[in-house]
């Protein structure tokens, strides 16, 4: 390694010689000779964190991101010093730190370097904000591959890329534009079959250089603050997301209603348009659960009103539309209006809830309503006010879900469309500029409001939606990418943000589908919607500038196709559900890229398209106007068509027929794929039967099947149920075995299995080790039959 003593490169500034070091229990702090520390947190034997200090003195240990519940503990931790570095052991990694100038690698057991530093941390003074910019520099692998930073609308492999976090509204953004709405500083490095994760937890301005400037260099750095990120070991992609969020949190579960389809425009007003709407679902049989208000709703686009005029009794038209099974969701933004007749105002100013400007006045700047302040909602005193607020849309009135937008924050009418640096922030108590401040902005608004919604919806389970957010936002709340356009490329940036969230820790978002922006013609509509309900949030969602998006408002083929696909996401809303359940307590992505999925194939590290659903579904959108069908990768293993039910030998690239009803839909091989009878929303009809779709594998499979009330919180007591299937298969025979969890019990007390792929002729079949007669179960030739729900094995036998 080339060493950095005293040395000074482009006007950066380098640590020097180590002069001595001490062990704290899960602490190992080095000193350098020029006054600069080097700190490493051993939190797990896979998870270390790794801060700088300039003057030796380390800034107040405080993060919005990290969550209180993560996991910490190690199983080993042992230092040795040697000639050259230092060499730190835990039971996965070792850590060396050298020297002569703090520089880093980081190996496996087996001596393989993970990840090393370049030129290593590194800072340049910066005059202009009275600071220092923190660098870290590190080498790029051969081959490695870079992946994360949430939001990001570039091709899922960043390499080659140079990546800015700094929330912005960003009308209409095109194909790699950045910087966008969020703010994830996380990425995933992969390298001969191994993969590791880092996570720059610092919310000021950051960047991110994946080989852009220098082939085979990475870099990222901050315009303030520490140089303070965690190192997260795979060897897997899984462990390493699994890893991160632990670490900055998993959310809790939604009302199960929330995974319906949602219907949204810019604006539905007044209360007659909204019925129209709702009626007009429940005439065409289109399932939707929830309804969306935009700022016309309210009085003069002030937060926490309604407009009598258009919504003369707001609470009689919500239980209206409860009765008729739609929620109510409406939206909040954080400007309030500077307007002494307006109660929030009054409040705010009364106790200094707003944001004020270095030199005292409140923050002001123009959004909807006019001239506006703005909440400080990192002041926790802020967050509980702004929770209370909530009181009479959720508890009085009976709205059921709220949705963040404009919170950046957003400022109309100025260069940088949002605050200016000089405005102050308390942030829980580490008083700070917005230059800090701005990219927590949003996630602490968020959680104001999830705090809130949670309060007065309990008992039952909140819903929160936000178009801002940093790491650590999934505690609190979903997430949609932004002001998109109703264009094929953005379909197909649709299709990469949402997998890159997924694979971020924020699984649980969704793009307005059909475009804000613009209108899209009937098939991108229809395409859209196909790409849609398979993303964990379902939204559709349009300015209404250029017409109306409703699935009505095209042709009848159009109706027809958008209907059949929200039936589909009906159907499988126990997997969905099942597919939240083990995000929520796992940190499982809901959503699985094809690298994520089986990184060890090189085919998949540079594709975009295709993308497992949950654990056993592998979706692939239609991009292209005009198309039949489309060649697509399906990886490894053997893959049912999800339409014919033929079978495809996967590793390899093939054609796929798919007209404009149909997108390719592949089923893994021994999946069990539960479904719910199509409802117009859940809860319309009591469930009678669970069916479970069986794809015979000769070999072995796992599938589950999590449910409970569908809202409430009593699935934390216990009032749950888990079903584990395992499949074995054979020439012959499938045994299917079940493991059941949990105190709930479901409305049902039959399954029906349906047997699919099934390769011999049903001769005989044992339900818990006792031969029922055929036709007392069989219902269609031999490949469905009804069986009690409590059954431990069955046992089909064939010829």
């Amino acid at each position: 390694m080339i060493t950095n003593t005293e040395l000074e490169y482009k006007g950066n500034l380098f640590p020097n010689q180590i002069i001595s070091h001490k062990k704290e229990v899960d602490k190992i702090t080095f000193y350098a000779r020029n006054n600069v520390a080097l700190q490493i947190s051993f939190l797990r034997d896979s998870v270390l964190r790794f801060r700088y200090a300039v003057e030796q003195d380390f800034e107040p240990d405080f993060s919005y991101a990290i969550s209180e519940d993560a996991t910490y503990g190690y199983n080993h931790l042992e230092i040795k010093e040697l000639d050259g570095h230092f060499s730190m052991y835990t039971s996965k990694l070792e850590v060396r730190v050298s020297k002569s100038d703090l520089r880093l690698a980081i190996l496996d057991l087996d001596g393989n370097i993970l990840n090393e530093d370049e030129l290593g941390f590194h800072w340049e003074e910066s005059y202009e904000h009275g600071g220092n910019i923190v660098k870290m520099s590190k080498f790029s692998q051969e081959s490695e591959s870079f992946y994360g930073m949430g939001d990001k609308p570039s091709q899922l492999n960043l390499r080659g890329k140079r990546i800015h976090n700094w929330a912005t509204d960003q009308y209409a953004f095109g194909k790699d534009r950045n910087p966008l709405y969020k703010s994830v500083p996380f990425y995933i490095g992969m390298h001969h079959k191994t993969a590791y994760g880092i996570f720059f937890d610092n919310t000021f301005k950051t960047h991110f250089d994946f080989c852009n400037e220098r082939r085979n260099i990475t870099s990222f750095w901050a315009d303030g603050g520490e140089m303070n990120y965690y190192f997260i070991y795979g060897p897997s992609i899984s462990q390493v997301v699994v890893g991160y969020t632990d670490l900055t949190g998993k959310p809790e579960l939604p009302p199960l209603w929330v995974l319906g389809f949602h219907q949204c425009k810019w604006s539905y007003y007044p209360e007659s348009k909204v019925k129209e709407i709702a009626n007009k679902f429940r005439e065409l049989s289109i399932p939707c659960d929830a309804i969306y208000l935009d700022i016309d709703y309210m009085d003069g686009f002030r937060c926490f009103t309604w407009n009598k005029e258009y919504f003369p009794e707001p609470k009689r038209m919500v239980e209206e539309l409860a009765e008729d099974g739609f929620k109510t969701v409406v939206i909040i933004d954080p400007g309030i209006k500077i307007d002494k007749k307006y109660w929030v105002y009054n409040e705010a100013v009364e106790n200094d809830y707003f944001c004020k400007r270095a030199d005292g006045p409140f923050m002001k700047g123009k959004v909807w309503p006019g001239e506006c302040n703005f909440p400080d909602y990192t002041n926790p005193k802020v967050r509980e006010w702004w929770a209370g607020l909530f009181k009479e849309l959720i508890a009085d009135i009976g709205v059921k879900g709220v949705w963040n937008d404009m919170n950046e924050p957003a400022v109309m009418e100025v260069p940088g469309k949002t605050f200016p640096d000089d405005v102050r922030h308390n942030y829980d108590g580490h008083h700070c500029s917005h230059r800090k401040a701005h990219n927590i902005y949003g996630m602490q608004m968020a959680r104001a409001t999830y705090e809130g919604v949670k309060r007065f919806s309990f008992p039952k389970r909140p819903f929160v939606i936000t178009r801002s957010a940093y790491s650590g936002a999934q505690r609190y709340t979903s997430s949609w990418t932004g002001d998109n356009v109703a264009t094929w490329e953005h379909l197909w940036v649709a299709n990469v943000q949402v997998q890159r969230m997924a694979m971020s820790g924020m699984s649980f978002t969704g793009s307005d589908i059909g475009g804000f922006a613009e209108q899209p013609s009937g098939e991108l509509f229809a395409r859209w919607i196909q790409l849609g309900v398979f993303h964990p949030f379902c939204r559709v969602h349009s300015s209404g500038d250029h017409g109306h998006q409703e699935p009505w408002s095209f042709d009848e083929e159009v109706t027809n196709i958008t209907r059949k696909f929200i039936e589909i996401r009906y159907q499988l809303l126990p997997y969905l559900y099942t597919m939240f359940y083990e995000y929520t307590e796992n940190g499982i992505p809901m959503l699985k890229s094809l690298m994520y999925y089986d990184q060890d194939d090189l085919h998949t590290h540079y594709r975009n398209d295709e993308f497992i659903f949950g654990n056993h579904i592998l979706v692939c959108p239609i991009l292209e106007p005009n198309s039949k069908g489309r060649r697509m990768y399906i990886p490894r293993g053997n893959w049912y068509n999800y339409w014919g039910g033929e079978i495809t030998k996967g590793g390899k690239e093939c054609w796929v027929e798919a007209d404009i009803d149909k997108i390719p839909i592949f089923i893994k091989e021994g999946a069990i794929i539960p479904k719910y009878p199509i409802q117009q929303y859940v809860g319309e009809k009591e469930i009678t039967e669970l069916t479970l779709e069986v794809y015979y594998k000769n070999g072995k499979e796992e599938s589950q099947v999590f449910e409970d009330a569908g809202d409430g919180y009593d699935y934390k007591k216990g009032r749950y149920s888990l079903r584990t299937f395992r499949l074995t298969g054979k020439e012959n025979e499938l045994i299917i075995q079940q493991f059941k969890e949990g105190k709930y019990e479901t409305s049902y007390e039959t399954f029906k299995v349906n047997l699919i792929g099934l390769p011999f002729k049903v001769q005989s079949i044992q339900l818990d080790n006792v031969e029922i007669p055929i036709h007392e179960i069989i219902l269609n030739g031999d490949t469905n039959m009804t069986i009690k729900k409590e059954f431990t094995e069955l046992h089909i036998i064939g010829l």
